[in-house]
């Protein structure tokens, strides 16, 4: 009887497709090696939370001295992205922009140079949709699986495993993605095919940025008008104004602890990403012919903020720009 099971079994196997088949292998897999490409600031703690969970890491970055503190806690560092693709067949990338996602999968030392069939690709950045679907193109001719999966929530987030994923990519994929952000992330949710991660994630930080903007002005007035910030604050979050800028990241310093404010505005979501961010917005509403007047006045905001030595600061520096812009 037994024998007559797994020859059924075995029938039925061969009837899937073979992502579905992929997938149940992936799921069998369970606590295989996970190879990790980007250890930034994000990375590096989205890396750390897959240990946690007990899952071996493969990881690399471009700067090899990024590696070290993951390494110390148990991951396993190769020298390229080709080198982890050899060892895992699951893979994360978390990069800064379009190009440095193209150079990791297609260039001469990338993922795809070495990918395994079946492999399950997963891009956490934040890039153009239309690249996610080049990719994805790139590694199903590899026989391999890319999804894109971007996320919200900041360093803070990353490091508590309280991300929103976004996901994007064929359906049947889902689960086997789900798996492993669930480690990192508090939300997976799945958006459609590939590139309607990318599509969700641009969306969410357009309305960011606009918002964060809209608080900075909101208390550089209000302190102008001879409010105490901390009150205004408090107001502000008990009536109709309230936002995440406001409420979980106040851009004014001594509002609030455990935010970039309150250090000098280091750390957090740097003004460059933001900037990029909004262009990514910005082209695709070209492409597109959507009118979003906020979102390009936000895009043009935030460059100025790059040419005035904001560049490397949190993107909730903008409260500090305009309080500079007044005295000027």
């Amino acid at each position: 009887m037994a024998a007559l099971l797994f020859r059924g079994s075995r029938h039925v196997l061969q009837r899937w497709n073979k992502h579905v088949d992929f997938a149940f292998v992936r799921s069998m897999a369970s606590k295989t090696p996970v190879g990790f490409i980007g250890l930034g600031n994000m990375g590096t703690p989205m890396a750390r939370n897959l240990l946690k969970n007990g899952y071996p890491v493969i990881a690399t970055d471009v700067f090899p001295e990024s590696c070290k503190d993951l390494q110390d806690i148990g991951a396993q560092v190769v020298d390229s992205p080709a080198d982890v693709a050899e060892k895992a067949d699951r893979i994360i990338t978390m990069l800064p922009s379009s190009p440095n996602v193209i150079e990791v999968y297609t260039g001469p030392n990338g993922i795809l140079k070495k990918v395994k069939k079946g492999t399950l690709l997963i891009d956490s950045s934040t890039i153009d949709p239309a690249v996610s679907k080049e990719m994805a193109v790139a590694a199903e001719k590899m026989g391999a699986v890319f999804m894109d999966a971007p996320v919200s929530g900041g360093v803070g987030a990353a490091s508590l495993a309280k991300l929103t994923f976004m996901v994007g990519g064929l359906e049947e994929e889902y689960h086997a993605a789900q798996e492993l952000l669930t480690c990192m992330g508090a939300n997976v949710v799945y958006c459609g095919q590939v590139g309607t991660g990318q599509a969700a994630k641009i969306c969410n930080n357009m309305l960011l940025a606009i918002g964060m903007i809209g608080t900075a002005e909101t208390m550089n007035l209000g302190i102008r008008l001879g409010l105490d910030p901390k009150l205004l604050a408090q107001i502000l979050n008990m009536s109709s104004g309230r936002c995440w800028s406001s409420d979980s990241y106040n851009p004014v310093p001594g509002v609030m602890e455990g935010v970039p404010s309150a250090n000098n505005y280091q750390g957090g979501f740097g003004t460059t990403l933001m900037a990029k961010d909004l262009g990514l917005a910005q082209n695709t509403a070209t492409n597109t012919k959507t009118p979003i007047p906020l979102g390009s006045l936000a895009h043009q905001i935030f460059r100025v903020m790059c040419s005035r030595g904001y560049a490397n600061k949190d993107f909730s520096s903008i409260f500090q720009f305009l309080r500079e812009e007044e005295g000027q």
